[in-house]
């Protein structure tokens, strides 16, 4: 399996897409530069949770991306893949409230990236 798994490289991939947005939209007068900070958190959110939660619920259109990582399912793409061994067919009640944690906070490491990169406000 591959060494890595979703929940370790969302948050980098987040804080980079935050990163790479921030400094994207510089030239932009303030007023727009938010607007734009806003549509494209939005819709980085938006790709990484439905996707993030359709591989966990192992839903049939994420077949190719767990397949692809040669994980067993979504759901052991999101929680394991190589790294760690925690049951993903039939999951305790602790292990779906970390999962809801972790994807909790995706919107914060879009916000870090988005700050690291020079947006001052940029959720506002």
């Amino acid at each position: 399996m591959i060494p890595f798994d979703s929940f370790l490289l969302d948050p980098p991939m987040l804080f980079a897409s935050g990163w790479l947005a921030a400094r994207i939209t510089r030239p932009l007068p303030p007023g727009g530069r938010r607007a734009a900070l806003r549509s494209l958190g939005g819709s980085t959110m938006a790709v990484f949770w439905v996707t993030s939660v359709s591989l966990y619920l192992n839903l049939e259109w994420t077949r190719w991306i767990w397949e692809m990582c040669r994980a067993q399912s979504g759901r052991d793409w999101m929680l394991n893949s190589g790294v760690f061994r925690f049951e993903h067919e039939r999951p305790s009640a602790r292990t779906h409230a970390v999962s809801a944690g972790i994807l909790a906070t995706y919107p914060a490491w879009l916000l870090l990236g988005m700050r690291a990169g020079g947006a001052t406000r940029p959720a506002a």
